[in-house]
């Protein structure tokens, strides 16, 4: 019987960041409702990263611990993202380009909000499965930024924006994904997908994010209890507690998680107070590891919380994860997988944390200043140079590992180079 699922993943959350708590101090944003978040960290993106210098960042090391022959058998790149760079030409091309991959692949991308990534990750399973071409992989890359640019007039004394500025991150995680599936493999046919129209958050324009932060809440809440209960019509015997040793949610950001687990252990477990903590520190405490240090990464948001639960739980046996993928708009889905034995074996040699604690840590100052200049690079810009700006003489100094960086956008065509 073939198996399909996650073979390696890996991480990359920015070049830089800039600490949570002294942004919250600095926008003096009440620090009750700071903390509810639970955040320490965010990804900034600088003037030469996008959401294609992302995704390559975090699947070259994939690429570069392949042989020649197995890089040759990744026969679907499947990007997934609601930060794309142009309307008909995917994210894919680009990456398949410097990544040196085999022609002979298909090459896509998948919107649907938050949700791509789970969407990107069973279409890659299922062509694997499909055994269409025996021994083929697939390359799944989930990768968004967002790009806050300084908030002037109305919207700079608006508080959800306010609040929404230390949660909104930048990163990537890509994912091989084949028939050795140490990292994560699927438990098959274990699904409970839900979904309804719902204007909680959207993007009405290419670098305009909106919603109603009350209304997301209540449908992410809403479709988490309803993805499960159709996961156990699905699968008699699940138990929200005793069927799955970690949890890996959707992040937004932490509180938000701790919020839904909490609500799900009351309602489906009559849970005491204590041991909802209790529980929330075992099983899915793990998972915010990643996700508080880089911030909200929208579609590959779950696969950071992934990341978390192999890195940090390390058994020498096969563990099982409950996951809640939610997107926006709106699509849920609550499935299940098994982390294999070797998978923090397998996953070690990508040192993400080790990684995360490379970047650069912007100042207050600093931060604003890349703030003030972020819309250089928004959406549809034509003719850019990016390489002769001086603030990379500033942030440059954060690329400590050889990664793609921007460089110019000529007649809309984007231009990239390796730099270390």
């Amino acid at each position: 019987m073939v198996v399909a699922g996650i073979e390696a993943m890996n991480v990359f959350g920015g070049t830089a960041f800039c600490d949570v708590a002294e942004l919250a101090g600095h926008r003096g944003l009440h620090s009750r409702r700071f903390q509810n978040l639970l955040m320490k960290e965010k990804a900034v993106v600088l003037p030469f990263e996008d959401s294609v210098t992302y995704a390559v960042n975090a699947a070259k090391p994939l690429i570069d611990a392949l042989s020649a022959d197995e890089r040759d058998r990744i026969e679907m790149l499947l990007t997934c993202t609601e930060s794309g760079v142009d309307f008909g030409k995917s994210l894919s091309t680009y990456i398949h380009h410097y990544l040196g991959l085999n022609r002979n692949c298909r090459l896509f991308e998948i919107k649907q909000a938050c949700y791509s990534g789970t969407a990107g990750l069973h279409t890659a399973v299922n062509f694997v499965l499909a055994q269409g071409s025996p021994g083929a992989k697939a390359l799944v890359v989930a990768a968004d930024i967002s790009r806050f640019m300084a908030a002037a007039g109305e919207e700079a004394g608006n508080a959800e924006w306010a609040y929404a500025e230390p949660s909104s991150g930048a990163g990537a995680v890509a994912m091989l994904v084949g028939e050795d599936p140490v990292v994560f493999a699927l438990d098959p046919g274990a699904n409970g997908y839900y979904g309804y129209e719902v204007m909680d958050t959207c993007r009405p324009a290419p670098d305009l994010e909106s919603g109603d932060a009350d209304l997301s809440l209540m449908s992410y809440l809403d479709c988490c209890e309803h993805a499960f209960e159709e996961y156990a019509r699905r699968v008699p015997e699940a138990s929200y507690r005793d069927s799955f040793d970690y949890l890996a949610f959707h992040t937004p950001f932490g509180g938000m998680v701790q919020g839904a687990h909490r609500t799900m252990m009351r309602k489906m477990l009559r849970a005491a107070p204590a041991e909802i903590d209790a529980d929330f520190n075992r099983r899915v405490a793990c998972g915010l590891a990643y996700c508080q240090r880089v911030g909200n990464i929208m579609g590959g948001s779950i696969f950071l919380a992934l990341a978390g639960v192999v890195d940090s739980a390390r058994h020498a046996r096969p563990v099982r994860v409950g996951m809640f993928s939610y997107g926006s708009g709106c699509c849920s889905e609550f499935y299940s997988g098994v982390i294999g034995a070797g998978a923090a074996g397998r996953q070690r040699q990508f040192e993400i944390a080790a990684r995360l604690d490379d970047r650069y840590q912007l100042s207050i100052e600093e931060y604003e200043a890349v703030l003030a200049n972020s819309g250089m690079l928004r959406f549809g810009a034509r003719n850019v140079s990016v390489e002769d700006d001086p603030r990379l003489r500033l942030t440059r100094s954060g690329v400590k590992r050889e990664a793609l960086v921007l460089r110019g956008i000529r007649e809309f065509h984007r231009e990239y180079e390796f730099v270390s």
